[in-house]
């Protein structure tokens, strides 16, 4: 009897000595890292069409997530040393997109790419080399700064009849001045639809009057003035 109560005794102790233990340290899940690069490749990709298109709002998107996937990929690394200098690439790249400064994005962009690069060869992944990519990595995403195409657009075939942004510096030089893009952003019966159908209209003419010559807009020119068209009407909403 006084045995089987030592070993009962000696069990609990051992127990509660275990549950004292520091618990190990976690290691990375099998793949982690791979998982990471290969979402980074993709984001590179990704940022070297915003930023030769011009689509500055999407390249500062895409410097953003490169910057937070290349954090915690300096977390799974065993040397972080090699990371600081990557950052200060992005650094580069992102003073370049926040001036809206092509040829310098253009070289910021190659210096980062080569230093991946370099990364890759004295972590024993030389194997892996990434380059300036050639044709955009997704096919449903357009690159181009649609907004800003759009009100450009809206400028060239629509201002000399209506204000397309700014009141106070447009005079359009038709008499009546036709409605202003904001106010027909606003109207209550606006519709992307209906004005994706109106101006993909044959007729020479449109309008319930027949006041307004048809622009000829191609299908990616409507998307365009649609793009800005709705935007306006976002922010006069907000």
């Amino acid at each position: 009897m006084r045995l089987l109560t030592f070993f009962i005794l000696a069990s609990f102790a051992t127990v509660a000595v275990s549950s004292t233990k520091a618990p190990a340290e976690t290691t990375p899940a099998p793949g982690a890292l791979s998982e990471l690069m290969t979402r980074l490749q993709l984001q590179h990709a990704k940022l070297w069409f915003a930023g030769k298109l011009s689509n500055w709002g999407l390249a500062s998107d895409e410097i953003q997530q490169i910057d937070r996937n290349l954090e915690t990929a300096g977390n799974l690394l065993s040397d972080r040393s090699r990371l600081a200098v990557t950052k200060d690439r992005l650094q580069a790249v992102n003073e370049a997109i926040l001036q809206k400064d092509g040829p310098a994005f253009t070289k910021a962009y190659s210096a980062l790419t080569n230093d991946c690069n370099g990364c890759h060869r004295t972590s024993g992944f030389a194997s892996i080399t990434i380059e300036v990519p050639v044709r955009p990595p997704v096919s449903n995403q357009l690159f181009v700064d649609q907004l800003t195409e759009g009100r450009a657009l809206a400028h060239a075939s629509c201002g000399t009849c209506h204000v397309v942004d700014d009141a106070a510096r447009q005079t359009p030089a038709s008499r009546p001045a036709a409605p202003s893009f904001l106010e027909i952003a606003n109207r209550p019966s606006f519709s992307a639809d209906d004005l994706r159908q109106f101006l993909a209209s044959s007729h020479r003419r449109l309008g319930p009057d027949q006041a307004m010559p048809n622009p000829r807009l191609a299908d990616y020119q409507i998307e365009a003035i649609v793009a800005y068209l709705e935007t306006l009407k976002a922010a006069s909403g907000r």
